[in-house]
């Protein structure tokens, strides 16, 4: 079957499940959700809203709180001014650095800086790791980016397999500031090497983006890491009637249970345009969830206690 037409079957699947679901259900197990994965403008790809909508939105459907990802730049440091403008201080508004070639690479002291800012997240490299350049020159999962000027393919390991200095300088820096490391696009390879080497350096909060899309995780591997403490962030985008949809509903029931409700949560990862919004497709998912046998409890869990957890958040 061809991929488009594989996209539409699982997108009218979606659409029966999600359709017996009750609306003010769904909108209950949003509130209080947090959504990690927001991606909002200006960017160098279309974006369907702004950063300052995005936060609206979610904070209009009561939502906890939403973390900026771009793959080019850090949201952080205008945050306070966010903040300010939105005036609404039970609603959180999180970012961080993605280490891409356009925000320094693996340079300690950008890393240093934005975290001295409020990032309270730093993703290894997304478009222009090693991986990623090799999956998008081969059209498979991961998608290519904007066209930049060249770049090196960034790795985070060294040919042994082992962790190069500027990484480890880096992951002390994560470690002094309790803040998070994503894995971002590398290996589950390099993943696993990076992940062993952030514990031993006292880093404590571990996230895994998407790790069937593109990264070569096994289920065992989904299981292992979660069991050395990642969280492992599902995006919804890849699952609900988007045009990024990738999988079909079973499948993101066996994803989340690979790694258990327990270590699991979902992010958007949406934005884009000629999608649903970071706030409706959280609302897909959840009704998704719930189609496939996740209970209230599960689901809240999983976009709301789980997230959290990871950023910090205590009642």
């Amino acid at each position: 079957m061809a991929a488009a037409e594989e996209v539409n079957r699982n997108r009218e699947e979606v659409r029966r499940l999600i359709a017996g679901i009750d609306e003010d259900t769904a909108s209950r197990l949003l509130k209080g959700a947090l959504d990690l994965h927001v991606h909002s403008g200006p960017s160098t790809m279309p974006r369907q809203l702004d950063h300052m909508q995005a936060a609206e939105e979610a904070a209009a459907a009561g939502m906890r709180g939403v973390l900026f990802k771009d793959h080019h730049y850090s949201v952080a440091p205008v945050i306070p001014m966010m903040d300010r403008l939105l005036n609404k201080p039970d609603f959180a508004m999180y970012s961080g650095l993605v280490l891409n070639n356009s925000t320094g690479g693996f340079d300690p002291f950008v890393v240093d800086a934005q975290l001295k800012m409020g990032a309270k997240l730093i993703w290894m490299p997304t478009a222009q790791a090693a991986n990623h350049v090799r999956s998008a020159h081969r059209k498979t999962r991961l998608a290519t980016n904007v066209q930049l000027r060249s770049f090196p393919a960034l790795s985070a390991v060294d040919g042994y397999g082992n962790v190069i200095d500027e990484v480890k300088q880096i992951l002390d820096l994560i470690a002094e500031f309790d803040a998070i490391l994503s894995s971002g696009h590398l290996h589950v390879w390099e993943i696993w090497k990076l992940f062993e080497e952030a514990r031993s350096r006292g880093v404590k909060r571990l996230l895994i983006n998407h790790p069937m899309y593109g990264l070569h995780f096994t289920y065992a591997d989904i299981r292992d890491l979660a069991n050395l403490g990642a969280l492992v962030e599902q995006s919804a985008g890849m699952y609900v009637d988007s045009r990024f949809n990738t999988y079909t509903p079973q499948e993101l029931k066996e994803h989340i249970e690979a790694a258990g409700v327990a270590h699991s949560s979902i992010g958007s990862d949406l934005g884009q345009v000629d999608n649903p919004t970071p706030v409706e497709g959280m609302r897909q998912a959840i009704k998704l969830c719930l189609a496939l046998g996740f209970s209230e409890a599960d689901v809240r869990t999983m976009v709301a206690d789980n997230p959290a957890r990871l950023v910090g958040l205590t009642d």
